[in-house]
């Protein structure tokens, strides 16, 4: 069977001061995309797509491209503003990229079979990867749940996606302030028309780590269009992302599962996140989950 898995690294990272993407963060100066393409082989991946803005192109073919030639197959695709529906255009002055979904939009040529979607700058752990192949052979979507307790900041509230399901079928995902009170989490959602609520430290949250069948970048095509056109007189700041298009999709019936995983997921907002993310790697060698050199 053939599964993609979707890597975006077309952002910036403005926070952390330069690009977290090629950022190393193994012994041997791996990549957190490093990390996450050796698990994706490891559990069955084929094929790797990394979604980047075109003029880095050789320095990913120089390095993590380099490194996994031979091992998978890999393509890039890039984000460009004027890769849009046949008979609409970018309007004047708009630099912005038009979001995540966009970005799959134009990888579309590069994805083969059913496909996983990550960030290049989220280190999701070993086992999720073996949870989201499992997921794709189901010929669903999928959205790996993470205990929403383990990815808070102990600096403050946090905005995750907290999953609601019953039988482990998503009936909504809510875009959410997130912190931790007692053995509770408290999310306020981000949309002022719904309530706050609680749950408990093992709900789960999506990380932006979704599995999807091909039928999704037709769904994203189509509705880019519609919303061409509904927003004709906005798209200087109108953006597709991909948890907006999930969301729709449930409303249209689509069934998405949520599968709980008890990896453990360390994002890299800032440069002092590198640390531990590197720390947290040598354990993990040392424990025998990932050899010290990736690719020897």
């Amino acid at each position: 069977m053939e599964k993609t898995l979707v890597i975006l690294a077309a952002g910036m990272g403005s926070r952390f001061g330069g690009m977290k993407q090629t950022y190393p963060v193994g012994p041997n100066d791996e990549f957190i995309m490093d990390y996450s393409v050796y698990s994706a082989i490891r559990y069955g991946f084929t094929k790797v797509v990394f979604i980047i803005r075109e003029e880095y192109l050789d320095l990913f073919k120089s390095t993590i491209g380099k490194r996994i030639e031979g091992k998978i197959k890999v393509g890039y695709a890039f984000q460009k503003l004027e890769d849009i529906p046949e008979g609409f255009t970018v309007p004047e002055g708009r630099v912005k990229p038009w979001g995540t979904a966009h970005a799959i939009y134009c990888a579309r040529n590069e994805i083969e079979g059913n496909f996983g979607v990550i960030t290049a700058d989220d280190f999701y752990g070993d086992k999720a990867f073996k949870d989201l192949s499992e997921a794709l052979e189901d010929n669903c979507y999928s959205v790996i749940g993470y205990h929403v307790a383990d990815t808070l900041s102990t600096n403050g509230a946090v905005k995750r996606g907290v999953i609601k399901s019953k039988d482990g079928i998503i009936s909504e995902i809510i875009e959410s302030s997130c912190t931790l009170e007692g053995d509770k989490v408290k999310c306020v959602p981000l949309d002022k028309n719904k309530e706050e609520f609680y749950v408990e430290k093992s709900n789960s949250c999506s990380m932006l780590m979704n599995g999807f069948t091909p039928d999704i970048i037709t769904k994203i095509t189509n509705d880019m269009k519609e919303d061409f056109i509904k927003h004709k007189d906005n798209l200087m700041d109108y953006e597709m992302l991909l948890p907006d298009i999930m969301d729709d999709s449930i409303k249209e019936g689509v069934t998405i599962k949520d599968i709980p995983t008890d990896s453990i997921w360390i994002g890299m907002t800032y440069k002092e996140d590198a640390e531990v993310l590197k720390e947290f790697i040598m354990n993990e060698i040392n424990k025998g989950v990932y050899p010290n050199n990736l690719w020897n």
